[in-house]
């Protein structure tokens, strides 16, 4: 310690000399004193260097060149990240000779450069054909989507890339094997589900819910309703949770599978009383039949019955004999053979020729009369039987003939991975346009309809002596209808895009530029005239 010298700041003598950089401190007040350790450069530029920095170093006693660092940095954070993805070893090397290509060996420090390899290892996955979501990739590299998204976008345009379709079966099927909320499935069942799944995914393909939808979130949705169906216990938020996904937006794609399969059971006989919230438990059904329809090929239509090749009668009484037959044997094994003390006899009917049965087509409106036959030999079965019992118990013997029927086959080309033209070849019971376009068209009519209640009130305005006669008579009308109740005031709803609409009308601009919906750019042409110029 030097006794001989006071601190410039607080004036106590405590200064000791720092081991590094040789300047004097205060250990009082911690301040570095001033011009206590100048350095004089003499001889010139070739003079002798200062004491922290040195020309190529980053720092005393570090040999490393600033460049040389940023490399070694840039690795090691590949390479955390790339562990973290489950990356091979050629895997890796590829990504990191993609990063050499694009940076020029420079690499990079920063936000940035993570995002970047996060897009480069999508990239390369993607280019293998090895799915990797990018929900995963940017909680790994800890950034958004969409941020993710513009890099991804950059890489492809950069390198000139077409990467393939997003594979969304093999996203379904990886995630049910590797979920630990399916890691107590038996294995046989798990290929059940799997094959279920993959069926109910590419339907979803042909009803164009997957068009310009996230994929994760609608398998998600269809792992839970398939986890539903198999009695799994297992929930969206889990589910949404594992693979980084919003749950609100699973729960909105799982709506509209159930949707999908309510407007499928509406052809089927008992299809009026389907809904949203009983839809799994008629699921089996609705499934089975879609099954069946797309086993069948949907092109070949019949349009004459005469050459079907057996009598239709004959048919539709033999298989409502089969469903009384079928649904006897249901109650006897639910109830016990005592109540079937008095065994019928019934006749033996000739054997069917189901040589050309792939010919024949019932339609619905032949199912819906088969059902209600059947119904009403059901019911008077009951009533002769004093089948009447509680509802508990009913429901109970209900979801036992349920459990223990085999109804998923399994036997569709749907279940197995198709190419996206034979998804759409096949008919699984019903044809829907995709709900954007869908909405597209809602949202135009929409705008029609604002334009004419526009054209209207603008009328009523510059013509009051019409707009009056009309008042006039319906005002009539309704005291005539009405006499007792108390005249209530008359409430327009108009929002501001009906004040918009009103505007632009009154500027002459064409119904059809409206209908696009392009407000702003409409009022800056034609109102506020901001492309004009005196």
């Amino acid at each position: 310690m030097e006794l001989s010298a006071r601190c410039q700041s607080c004036g106590e003598r405590s200064l000791v000399t720092d081991e590094v950089s040789e300047n004097l401190i205060c250990t009082t007040c911690a301040v570095v004193q001033d011009y206590n350790n100048f350095q004089a450069h003499v001889g010139g530029i070739s003079g002798p260097a200062g004491t922290y920095v040195r020309t190529g170093t980053s720092g005393s006693g570090n040999n490393y060149s600033y460049k040389e660092s940023k490399i070694y940095k840039a690795g090691v954070l590949i390479d955390d990240i790339l562990f973290k993805l489950n990356f091979s070893v050629p895997s890796i090397d590829e990504v990191k000779k993609m990063i050499v290509t694009i940076t020029e060996g420079e690499y990079g420090q920063g936000d940035w450069f993570s995002i970047f390899v996060g897009a480069c290892a999508y990239v390369v996955r993607r280019k293998n054909g090895n799915l990797l979501p990018m929900t995963d990739v940017a909680a790994v590299v800890c950034c958004d989507t969409y941020e993710l998204g513009r890099m991804v976008n950059r890489v492809v345009s950069f390198l000139d890339l077409k990467l393939p379709e997003f594979d969304i079966v093999y996203l379904y099927e990886t995630t049910l094997r590797n979920s630990p909320s399916f890691s107590c499935i038996e294995a046989e069942k798990k290929e059940v589900m799997l094959k279920q799944g993959v069926f109910l995914v590419q339907c979803l393909i042909k009803w164009f819910v997957t068009t310009g939808r996230r994929p994760v979130q609608v398998v998600v949705s269809v792992l839970a309703f398939i986890g539903q169906l198999n009695q799994v216990n297992v929930k969206i938020e889990d589910l949404a949770s594992e693979l980084n996904v919003p749950a609100v937006t699973c729960r909105l794609r799982y709506k509209e599978l159930l949707e999908r399969l309510v407007e499928v059971a509406r052809v089927l006989p008992w299809g009026k009383d389907v809904n949203v919230k009983n839809i799994v438990k008629f699921a089996p059904y609705v499934i089975q039949y879609m099954e069946m329809k797309s086993m069948g090929n949907g092109l070949k239509q019949i349009k004459n019955s005469d050459n079907v090749g057996f009598d239709i009668t004959y048919f539709l009484s033999d298989c409502l004999q089969e469903r009384s037959d079928n649904m006897i044997d249901s109650y006897r094994s639910c109830e016990g053979d005592d109540v079937f003390s008095q065994n019928t006899e019934q006749e033996q009917s000739p054997s069917l020729d189901f040589a050309n049965l792939d010919k024949f087509n019932i339609s619905p409106e032949c199912l819906k009369m088969i059902y209600s036959k059947c119904m009403e030999e059901v019911s008077d079965f009951r009533s002769t039987s004093e089948f009447g019992k509680e509802n508990r118990k009913k429901r109970k013997r209900h979801d036992d003939y349920l459990d223990c029927t085999d109804w998923w086959k399994g036997k569709s080309e749907l279940s197995k991975k198709l190419s996206l033209k034979k998804i759409l070849e096949k008919d699984v019971g019903m044809d829907v346009m995709p709900p954007a376009f869908v909405n597209g068209c809602l949202t135009y009519q929409t705008r029609r309809d604002k334009i004419e209640a526009a054209k209207a009130r603008i009328k009523n305005i510059m013509f009051p002596s019409n707009a009056g006669l009309r008042a006039g008579n319906s005002h009539c009308l309704s005291t005539t209808a009405k006499k007792e109740k108390k005249k209530k005031k008359r409430h327009v709803d108009v929002d501001w895009e009906d004040l918009i609409i009103e505007t632009l009308l009154l500027h002459q601009v064409k119904e059809e530029e409206i209908e696009n919906g392009y407000y702003r750019t409409l009022m800056d042409l034609h109102v506020f005239n901001s492309g004009c110029f005196e």
